[in-house]
């Protein structure tokens, strides 16, 4: 997992990188490490190091926070039907993303009222095996619950799972009206099905028992969100499609406009002062890829303050960066929506600049090829615990 070694020095010295400071500038210093927190800028002589860290000719930036990914789904299940160990599963997909300068890595958990994949015994497992593995990953790793909003029978569940803390982030999806629209015409509802372990009959049966409970959905979203609340802890609104439901969220205190599905839905996110959170790989291939609104046109009209990885965790790096070589924004505000926003908006004021006293979470990028940057070191709280294929690290 670490090819630095698994101990934490009580001292990192990373030397000669053109660091990226909070005001945007860009200037070739040296940053001391103490107990896992940026001492602040030192000078290249590393007699007091534990560790010393090259970055000559690296980009030393702040360490890159993840609000959504669900990558990791296909590590479980590679094929579909194909279900791995939790275990590898989560590891493998530790090494991904901190190979690709996540620092902070939020899972994406689905919590439906289908089984399968995305329901009750799943959310538990995986919970469970974040919690048991997280001592072992090298991200800083957390859970982003996405609540479907049809799945009434969680929601004391998950009120305790936020009182209790092993949610940092709660997402109110609604997807149900979407699979509803389809329940006359069973072929649509086969790849559902699937995913539920369930035939066409069973699942449409399923269906439309939690169709009829409808009217109940407000009322578990006002419960949720106020759970939210108690236990200071960020909540966002998945598919906004209309200013109306990013009103009605906002009201209830959730705060985040995450994928919204129209420029209405998102300008009004924007006038109301919500962080509004877009794909990365949207980004990075130059639109979206099932036909949602695009997110660059999006960010240059003040429409995104947030990018996730979605689907692809190397999507972050390098969205940011064709972001300021294309010239929509300059580098350090591109960089702002995969490090600093994003942690300003799930509360995480310890992380997401380069500052002292901040959290020591930095990726160290080789930007030779500026259409091609690459992740050649990560350091989370001070251990480096990613390498590439250059040596970084004096005594090694």
């Amino acid at each position: 997992m670490n090819s630095f070694g698994a101990d934490t020095p009580m001292r990192v010295e990373i030397r000669g990188g053109r660091i990226l400071w909070p005001d945007g500038t860009i200037e070739e210093g040296s940053l001391a490490i103490e107990g896992g927190r940026i001492a602040g800028p030192t000078r290249a002589t590393g007699l007091c190091a534990h560790r010393v860290i090259d970055a000559r000719g690296l980009l030393v930036l702040p360490g890159i926070v993840d609000l959504h990914g669900d990558a990791f789904e296909r590590q479980i299940m590679p094929r579909p039907g194909v279900e791995v160990s939790l275990a590898v599963a989560l590891q493998e997909t530790d090494l991904q993303v901190v190979g690709n300068g996540i620092t902070t890595a939020f899972h994406a958990i689905t919590w439906s009222w289908e089984p399968g994949l995305r329901g009750r015994e799943m959310a538990y497992r995986l919970r469970d095996a974040i919690t048991t593995m997280k001592p072992r990953l090298a991200a800083d790793t957390h859970i982003h619950l996405r609540h479907e909003t049809f799945n009434l029978d969680a929601v004391d569940e998950i009120i305790d799972w936020l009182a209790e803390g092993s949610v940092r982030l709660l997402a109110f999806n609604d997807h149900t009206p979407e699979i509803h629209a389809r329940i006359n015409t069973p072929v649509r509802l086969q790849k559902y099905a699937e995913r539920a372990h369930l035939s066409v009959e069973d699942f449409t049966a399923l269906l439309r028992r939690v169709w009829e409970r409808r009217a109940e959905v407000p009322d578990a979203n006002r419960r949720l969100a106020r759970a939210a609340a108690r236990a200071r802890i960020a909540s966002a609104s998945h598919d906004d499609e209309t200013a109306q439901m990013r009103q009605q969220f906002h009201a209830l205190g959730c705060g985040i406009s995450e994928f919204p599905k129209t420029v209405d839905a998102a300008a009004t996110a924007r006038d109301l002062g919500d962080p509004i959170v877009l794909g990365a790989p949207n980004v990075m291939r130059g639109g979206s890829h099932n036909g949602s609104i695009g997110a660059t046109p999006m960010i240059e009209q003040g429409m995104c303050q947030i990018l996730a990885s979605d689907y692809y965790y190397p999507s972050l790096l390098h969205a940011a960066f064709r972001l300021a070589r294309e010239g929509v924004l300059p580098f350090h505000k591109a960089w702002a929506l995969i490090s600093a926003n994003p942690a300003h908006a799930a509360g995480m004021t310890d992380r997401g600049s380069i500052r002292p006293g901040a959290r020591a979470d930095f990726v160290l990028v080789d930007d030779e090829q500026p259409a091609l940057p690459r992740v050649m070191a990560t350091v989370v709280a001070g251990r480096p615990v990613f390498q590439a294929n250059r040596l970084l690290a004096a005594g090694f």
